[in-house]
């Protein structure tokens, strides 16, 4: 029997495919290649996390999910959070943009890193829903842990 996404999953990469461009050139240019990253991410809603899984629809810890999302748009970064962060160009907070990552501090030596959705949610590998799910960039918890946004993207 064939596994079906949750409505949501289906809402999340529509509303993600509009919000970049609608039909016409997704794969070209810039917002392209932000299409390509966000809806990788997105295909993995659901997928149950495990601390340094690399294997999409199997498990994903948060770098990895980030990692393989730029790899399906042909972007090479690399695969833990916090050397994503320190390669990345700076991203303002106000100029947040989908595809977008932004990181956290969650604990002493932990870090935590998420890719940007629409303008406050992200989706990432949650420890605490033990799977890859959204997150509100505005939540009290997150804005208390928030380090900064980054990008590999133009």
């Amino acid at each position: 029997m064939k596994k079906r996404r949750p409505l949501s999953v289906g809402l999340g990469l529509g509303f993600a495919v509009f919000l970049l461009g609608g039909c016409a050139g997704l794969s070209s240019g810039p917002d392209g290649k932000r299409a390509e990253v966000v809806s990788a991410a997105l295909s993995q809603l659901g997928t149950p996390y495990r601390y340094g899984g690399n294997e999409p629809g199997r498990a994903l810890d948060c770098s990895g999910l980030t990692y393989y999302a730029h790899g399906v748009a042909g972007l090479r970064i690399p695969r833990m959070s916090l050397d994503q962060r320190r390669g990345a160009k700076p991203v303002n907070p106000k100029a947040l943009r989908p595809g977008d990552m932004v990181f956290f501090k969650t604990g002493p030596g932990s870090h935590h890193v998420g890719l940007m959705v629409d303008g406050d949610r992200f989706v990432h590998a949650s420890v605490s829903q033990h799977k890859v799910g959204y997150a509100r960039l505005g939540a009290p918890y997150w804005k208390a842990r928030y380090l900064g946004a980054g990008t590999y993207l133009e």
